[in-house]
């Protein structure tokens, strides 16, 4: 069997879901990334919790969509595997990219970016590759990639508020993993980390989430 791999670059379209509307007492944007299995619009109900006033989410959405076993009835997405993960990543980065110059954000506001579960992984890429400045960096139950060092993130010292949370009974993630992915956050972030477990399996907080901002 004589058989070769080869790669091509091509124009794809893809969507991204919002709640509430960007107004000029919006004093919040979040850029949230969801987790393996999530469409984006339905993503979005664990942030109706916040006031739609000052709150405007924004959640892009993974582009590697697929059939949920056991009935294979409703779909999910995927943003990233162990193939060809490099180049992948870059699609990803483009296409945030994209959603940040089509939304054409103002400047008068607190940007918030966070990643959930596989979200955590681009969530933090792109904050790191693109120098995102942001008011604050939540990593909820998911893993932070192994190439990203100190220096990727030196530049929000000082300016962003960090934060991992976690479910204490995640069935994915352990206790050991746990150890892991804290002295990870401790080691990019120092003391500009929080970590914050809570009382929970793998799901998302609404709880905490309506009390990101608080001080």
């Amino acid at each position: 069997m004589n058989s070769t791999e080869r790669e091509i670059s091509f124009q794809v379209t893809n969507t991204y879901s919002t709640l509430n509307t960007l107004t000029s007492k919006t004093k919040y944007i979040w850029f949230v990334c969801h987790g393996m299995g999530y469409l984006s619009r339905y993503f979005l109900k664990y942030f109706d919790v916040l006031n739609p006033e000052e709150h405007y989410i924004i959640a892009p959405q993974a582009p590697s969509k697929y059939y949920i076993s056991p009935n294979f009835k409703h779909v999910g997405a995927s943003w990233l595997t162990k193939e060809e993960t490099e180049s992948e990543t870059e699609n990803i980065m483009r296409y945030f990219d994209a959603v940040f110059k089509a939304e054409s954000l103002p400047k008068d506001y607190q940007l918030i970016v966070l990643g959930y579960s596989q979200g955590v992984s681009v969530a933090m890429r792109y904050v790191a590759q693109q120098q995102l400045l942001c008011h604050q960096l939540i990593l909820m139950s998911g893993g932070i990639p192994k190439e990203l060092t100190k220096n990727d993130f030196e530049f929000l010292r000082g300016k962003t508020k960090v934060q991992l949370i976690y479910g204490i009974n995640d069935e994915y993630l352990d206790n050991d993993r746990m150890i892991y992915e804290t002295n990870r956050a401790q080691e990019l972030f120092g003391d500009n980390v929080k970590i914050v477990p809570f009382e929970g399996n793998h799901n998302v907080n609404k709880e905490i989430i309506n009390h990101i901002i608080e001080p």
